[in-house]
């Protein structure tokens, strides 16, 4: 069964281009370690602190697999090491979403 990771990330408000860029920069890193990218999004109306992504495995299992890669993946812990050294984050939150049709 598909599944697909909902994250949403805090932001600090002042820092929003700083995780631009971090956004930006998966767009290679997920596809090459086994998630499917559906998409990040920033704030643009409303709320200016709230941004989310989606990617898709084939499985759990699959998710797995791709959380191991990842952390073998030179580029993708660099891009976390940016995340904590930048401290635009200030939360994150991942939900698991089932497909109901």
């Amino acid at each position: 069964m598909a599944i697909t990771v909902f994250i949403r990330y805090q932001l600090d408000p002042f820092k929003r281009d700083a995780f631009e860029a971090y956004a930006k920069r998966w767009s290679t890193i997920i596809p090459r370690c086994g998630g499917d990218l559906v998409g990040y999004w920033m704030p643009h109306e409303g709320t200016n602190t709230i941004a989310q992504a989606l990617i898709t495995f084939e499985s759990l299992a699959a998710y797995e697999a791709y959380r191991a890669r990842l952390r073998e993946d030179a580029e993708g812990m660099a891009n976390f090491r940016s995340a904590e050294e930048g401290r635009f984050i200030l939360a994150e939150e991942r939900t698991f979403l089932r497909p109901v049709a």
